[in-house]
């Protein structure tokens, strides 16, 4: 169980915590910051294709996957989708975004689970693969 205590949410002991500074809104789906110590696990811009190169149709589908894809590339690092403390996301149409965040937040939920690092969301003309519809980066802390 999550418990704010002096501008600061409580994680679990070993894992990063989550900072809300005192009456503040606590946003939704994602954290203002997080702090953490250990060994740091990053990767480069990870997009939603399958091994094979292949892209899903539909932005949530693109989103699912690239998240099973960082969630692959933690788990080769040592870490776990708990371990996140940091999403950046590059998306080429925001009202995309938008308009899909109830799917969105399901698909995050079940390949992430119930943690929510600190994000940022960009939108921005074009990604390197031209069928990417996203691209996150992803920071850890073990």
């Amino acid at each position: 169980m999550t418990a704010i205590r002096e501008g600061l949410i409580a994680a679990a002991e070993d894992g990063p915590r989550v900072l809300q500074p005192p009456g503040w809104p606590v946003p939704k789906g994602y954290a203002n910051g997080m702090t953490a110590e250990g060994r740091i696990v990053v990767t480069g811009g990870v997009v939603g294709w399958d091994e094979a190169e292949r892209f899903p149709d539909g932005f949530v589908a693109q989103a699912r996957q690239t998240l099973l894809n960082i969630r692959a590339i933690l788990a080769e690092g040592g870490a776990e989708p708990r371990h996140l403390v940091r999403l950046t996301w590059y998306v080429v149409d925001i009202e995309e975004y938008l308009a899909n965040l109830r799917e969105l937040g399901r698909a995050y939920r079940e390949v992430i689970g119930p943690h929510y690092p600190a994000m940022a969301l960009v939108q921005v003309v074009r990604l390197v693969e031209r069928a990417a519809r996203v691209e996150i980066e992803a920071t850890a802390v073990v």
